[in-house]
């Protein structure tokens, strides 16, 4: 017990910045400063992300509807956050710079289930399980290549683009976001945009750094559409009781 409380400071500090700060009383370094923040955001994020998606699948689940829920941007998505938490896993980066992929694959796979569930019936809904497992395994036991991984996560960027340009021309088609939880939009935005600063600082890969600047900005046309209906929606509710 005595060990883990001694260690515990190194989930957000990096040891040598322990001695710059407990021997040298040096707060102001700023390598050590941008390291510890690093760490403390990234550890952020993935407490956050344990529940980021909880609302969307909630709303889905109450509401037993998928409506305006794009599938193919929800497996697009899933292809996304699998890639890059097996490419960082093979490559040995730092839990704390992509833990939240674990997470979110979990929750994404249970909106595609209950996606597929409620559009498409239980069959299509337990292939897409018994597919999924089925990729798991073959990158979890080695049988992946690391350069087909590789390829894997160059790909995230064209697909993440169009996962939410999809969805974006659904919500666009629709004239509404459909059963998108505001919560998660929002998590979801500013996870990507803190997560430019720590690929930075912990990875130093551009592809990973180029993947969530190109995140970020797609997850903001989502949120700007989610506030654009938003608005549209209140005014038509405030202009009916006018009438009235």
């Amino acid at each position: 017990m005595a060990t883990f409380i001694r260690e515990l400071p190194l989930l957000v500090c990096p040891k040598e910045c322990l001695k710059v700060y407990l021997d040298d009383f040096n707060f102001f370094h700023m390598e050590c400063f941008k390291a510890t923040l690093s760490k403390t955001l990234g550890l952020a994020i993935i407490s956050g992300s344990v529940l980021v998606k909880l609302p969307q699948i909630l709303k889905i689940f109450q509401n037993k509807s998928a409506q305006g829920i794009n599938i193919i941007s929800i497996l697009l998505e899933l292809f996304a956050i699998t890639a890059t938490a097996a490419y960082s896993f093979v490559n040995g980066f730092p839990f704390s710079s992509w833990g939240e992929a674990v997470f979110l694959a979990l929750q994404t796979v249970t909106i595609a289930c209950l996606v597929f569930y409620y559009c498409n019936g239980l069959t299509k809904t337990t292939t897409f399980v018994f597919a999924y497992l089925s990729i798991i395994i073959a990158i979890g036991t080695g049988l992946t290549p690391i350069k087909v991984l590789w390829f894997a996560q160059t790909l995230n960027i064209p697909i993440i683009l169009l996962s939410k340009i999809i969805q974006g021309y659904t919500n666009y088609s629709n004239a509404s976001t459909g059963q998108l939880s505001a919560v998660t939009i929002f998590m979801l935005f500013f996870g990507s945009l803190a997560r430019i600063f720590t690929s930075i600082q912990e990875t130093g890969d551009k592809t990973i750094i180029i993947m969530y600047v190109c995140s970020t900005i797609a997850n903001g046309i989502i949120v700007s559409q989610l506030l654009y209906y938003w608005n549209v929606s209140e005014r038509k509710v405030v202009k009916s009781k006018k009438l009235k």
